[in-house]
């Protein structure tokens, strides 16, 4: 019984990680997309192509993320806005953000 729960617990582990591993090819399809769109200008129709194609979706599933058309939009809007995913993500960006949607509120 204890081999039973050891394999699933790293089964699940490994699982995890892979889907962290495709989520990091994401991360980097939309730096990508987000510098085509600075040096040419067709980021968004980029990014679209690529999460239509059989590939984009195969890594979008394996990230955990529904290939939807609404997905692909949203990846369109966020490289229509030009941060780069790290900047994005950082604690000092979301502060901001946060910090200008109460200034906007009020």
């Amino acid at each position: 019984m204890v081999d039973f729960v050891d394999g699933t617990a790293f089964n699940h582990e490994q699982g995890h990680r892979a889907r962290k591993l495709f989520a990091a090819v994401v991360l980097a399809a939309l730096d990508d997309a987000i510098a085509d769109d600075k040096k040419y200008g067709n980021g968004p129709e980029q990014i679209a192509r690529w999460a239509r194609s059989r590939d984009g979706r195969e890594v979008l599933s394996c990230a955990g993320i529904d290939p939807n058309e609404r997905v692909v939009r949203g990846l369109m809007e966020f490289v229509s806005r030009g941060v780069r995913t790290s900047v994005a993500l950082s604690r000092e960006e979301s502060e901001r953000r946060h910090s200008q949607e109460q200034a906007e509120a009020a």
